[in-house]
């Protein structure tokens, strides 16, 4: 599979100026080993600070990047430098990729000996691993024993046995991670993970082998969740999941009346025992296809009810799409379009219009029934799929104009489609709309791009925006911005307020701000600095004395060169007795 295109317009929307910078320089030290890919994910090893690399995964599909993910603990706006990285090897350099084969691949050319001492080889290594392997062999080769009564059963071809286990061993670990006083318990990503398995047998039809997944799964918790719950573990997310997962199933699978109510009588024990609510799960077994007023619905006869007769539950949005994946998934089109449409669902309705060719059809319906960005967002990237570019901005652009949460996102899309159009004006409309939420560096710069002429009447406004917002994660844009247009007082006046955990940010703007204010630089790193010697923890005394070089080239800068070394002397004389601070001060650097 060949990797999507990685332009450094791309990389640079992604990062920070600063992690672009401190990438770049990575990559042209030839940090980054050798990127490989096997087939829709590409790795990459990147030396760093730390004696062990830091680990780069990019996961790609038809439509491009899907995750991007580095093992360092880069926290902040964007993409870290390793990934930056490698993302530039991927952009400069595509012909230095290597290409390994997948494990399927791997696995094809072993017969059936090696392929056994190939696992007993990784169990050796990887012990736990035997338990993994036991799983999906039960789920392989062992079909569930049929009942031999006279009571209907599920007609499933796995053992849930297995998943029991594998459920009571993750609430086991997890009442290990709470008494180890770990922060973060693996309850939610496990337990999600096993309930994805079920999702995973609906989606191919195995409606019936989902039900008994789930039942082991639903049961299991049940009857160990005090175990957990005594350490405050919550199952509300689990729950939400659950009911889902109960649902898409048994809309998928040829239940007998006797079934559904085998089902029911479960669920009532389990929701009291578990303090649960599963009422979605009991209405889908009373419903089931043939709730009258869903087969109204699906024939066309939409009324101001929708696919319901009485009083609409607050679930009723997440069963309507749960209804309209399966419709999806057997190709019932216009069935799915009824439903979406009587039951509100107008993202979905009008993405499917777009999707089966039906343009007009599409934005017409839009005119009137679009309300959010997120709607319009997504007509507008499925117009696009389609080849009406123009009808696609169009519609992005409307959506700019309504409520939602994806301004930003929608921005960008919309401004790079109206570049490829050639309207740069559009496009910066689009760019400008994006920045109002959330300012970036890059984007700014490529503002001044289309705005020509009329960059200063933009750049204003631009910077009038950024003086009121406010939040996590603006900072550091920000700062770049006020330090490429020499508003250093801006700058200052953010780094003022900042707390030492942005130290990089900080040091960014105590550089530009010396030769301009070295009193600020020398009162804020001497604050600093004089914080962390004065706890006398030893092992943050390098950070101290980072903050006491910038102190001291501003003393410097300024002509005062003998009221540093007064300074550094009282240091040495306050903080004689520590011995670690004490060599530092005597290094070159601090002299």
């Amino acid at each position: 599979m060949s990797i999507p295109q990685i332009s450094e317009f791309t990389i640079r929307r992604h990062a920070n100026a600063k992690s672009f910078q401190r990438g770049e320089a990575y990559y042209e030290a030839g940090a980054v080993n050798t990127v490989t890919q096997r087939g829709d994910l590409l790795q990459a090893d990147v030396v760093g600070s730390e004696a062990k690399p830091y680990h780069v995964n990019l996961s790609f599909d038809s439509s491009g990047l899907t995750s991007v993910n580095c093992t360092c603990a880069y926290k902040f706006d964007g993409w870290c430098k390793h990934i930056v990285a490698t993302m530039l090897v991927c952009a400069r350099n595509p012909e230095n990729i290597e290409q390994r084969p997948t494990l399927e691949q791997l696995l094809n050319h072993l017969d059936y000996f090696q392929t056994q001492r190939l696992l007993q080889e990784l169990v050796k290594e990887y012990p736990p691993l035997i338990e993994a392997i036991d799983r999906h062999v039960a789920w392989m080769t062992n079909p569930a024993t049929q009942q031999k009564n006279t009571k209907p059963v599920l007609r499933i071809t796995i053992d849930p046995a297995p998943f029991r286990r594998q459920v009571r061993q993750i609430l086991k670990n997890t009442v290990r991670y709470f008494e180890e006083g770990y922060e973060e318990d693996p309850i939610g990503e496990e337990l999600l993970s096993v309930v994805q398995t079920a999702v995973d047998f609906s989606e191919r039809g195995e409606g019936e082998n989902a039900i008994a997944i789930l039942e082991a799964i639903t049961s299991t918790c049940v009857e160990n969740w005090d175990d957990v719950a005594e350490y405050g573990a919550e199952n509300d997310e689990l729950i939400g999941e659950l009911n889902n997962a109960w649902c898409e199933a048994i809309l998928s699978a040829e239940l007998t009346p006797e079934e559904k109510v085998d089902i029911q009588i479960n669920l009532e024990v389990w929701q009291d025992e578990w303090n649960a609510d599963f009422g979605m799960i009991m209405e889908v077994l009373r419903q089931g296809w043939d709730y009258p007023p869903l087969v109204q619905v699906l024939q066309g006869n939409i009324t101001e009810r929708g696919a319901w007769e009485e009083d609409v539950p607050d679930y009723a949005d997440d069963l309507a799409l749960i209804r309209l994946k399966i419709l999806e998934r057997q190709e019932r089109y216009q069935e799915y379009l009824y439903l979406a449409e009587a039951e509100g669902q107008t993202q979905q309705y009008l993405t499917m219009l777009g999707r089966l060719g039906r343009i007009e059809e599409a934005i017409d319906a839009a005119q009137t029934q679009m309300n959010s960005m997120e709607e319009a967002f997504a007509l507008a990237k499925t117009l696009s799929v389609q080849g009406a570019l123009q009808q696609a901005l169009n519609i992005a652009q409307s959506g700019l104009n309504l409520p939602g949460k994806c301004q930003y996102e929608l921005g960008i899309w919309t401004s790079n489609l109206a570049i490829e159009l050639g309207d740069s004006k559009a496009a910066l409309l689009a760019i400008k709309a994006a920045f109002q939420v959330k300012p970036c560096f890059f984007d700014y710069q490529k503002m001044a791009e289309l705005a020509g002429e009329n960059w200063e009447s933009v750049k204003t406004d631009l910077l009038r925006m950024i003086r009121t917002v406010s939040g996590g994660g603006t900072e550091s844009a920000k700062v770049d911005i006020f330090l490429h247009e020499g508003l250093i007082d801006d700058a200052i006046a953010i780094a003022s307020e900042l707390s030492s955990y942005y130290s990089e940010l900080i040091h960014q703007v105590m550089d530009a701000a010396i030769p301009y204010n070295p009193s600020w630089v020398i009162a804020n790193a001497r604050r600093r600095a004089e914080k962390i010697m004065d706890a006398g923890k030893a092992e943050y005394y390098y950070y101290a004395v980072e903050w006491l070089k910038k102190a001291r080239n501003a003393y410097l800068e300024s002509g005062n060169k003998a009221d540093w070394l007064s300074y550094r002397q009282n240091l040495m004389q306050t903080h004689a007795r520590k011995r670690k601070l004490i060599g530092m001060f005597q290094q070159r650097d601090m002299q």
